[in-house]
């Protein structure tokens, strides 16, 4: 089972995925970090994080690019915490995907989706304000909206978490 969670910043879709996992029975739970922790602040905060993970019995696996190259035990529930960081990774850092990042994205989620028994996946919805940004962080917008358009097409479910309430977008049977 493939299961998006979409919302924007700060809306509960973090501690809504969490939760799923939670309650997705018996396997072994894994959350893959994509987030990059840069300065002390940042070493902190991840560091922050990972412990309370661990009081969930979560296995942290930090996979800032090259997504397609992490293998998992076929019982194992997967919590991908985000596309967005993992958009930024791919297409700025060094050994990133660059021009390829999308397909590369896609690529390493397609790879998850075939080896666990659960795969749910964190992005934020970033296109609603309206704004026109620079050429740059337009294109990160487009690469970022066609993976999550793509994603959504091969989710079983689709929830957005809004103001902490997650509203279903879809769900296949």
């Amino acid at each position: 089972m493939f299961h998006l969670i979409t919302g924007g910043s700060g809306s509960g879709k973090s501690e809504y995925a969490e939760n799923l996992v939670l309650s997705a029975g018996e396997g072994e739970r894994i959350y893959v970090a994509t987030m990059i922790p840069y300065g002390e602040e940042g070493r902190q905060r991840v560091e922050r994080h990972r412990k309370l993970r661990a009081q969930k019995r979560f296995r942290t696996v930090e996979c800032y690019t090259g997504l397609a190259k992490l293998s998992f035990p076929q019982n194992g529930i997967v919590l991908l915490e985000c596309v967005s960081n993992l958009t930024a990774n791919e297409m700025y850092e060094t050994n990133g995907a660059h021009e390829q990042t999308v397909e590369a994205i896609l690529r390493g989620i397609d790879s998850l989706r075939a080896q666990v028994k659960h795969l749910f996946v964190v992005t934020n919805e970033v296109f609603s304000d309206g704004i026109t940004y620079d050429e740059e962080m337009m294109r990160y917008i487009a690469y970022l909206g066609a993976i999550n358009c793509a994603l959504a097409q091969r989710a079983d479910r689709v929830t957005e978490v809004v103001c902490g309430i997650p509203v279903k977008i879809k769900e296949v049977s």
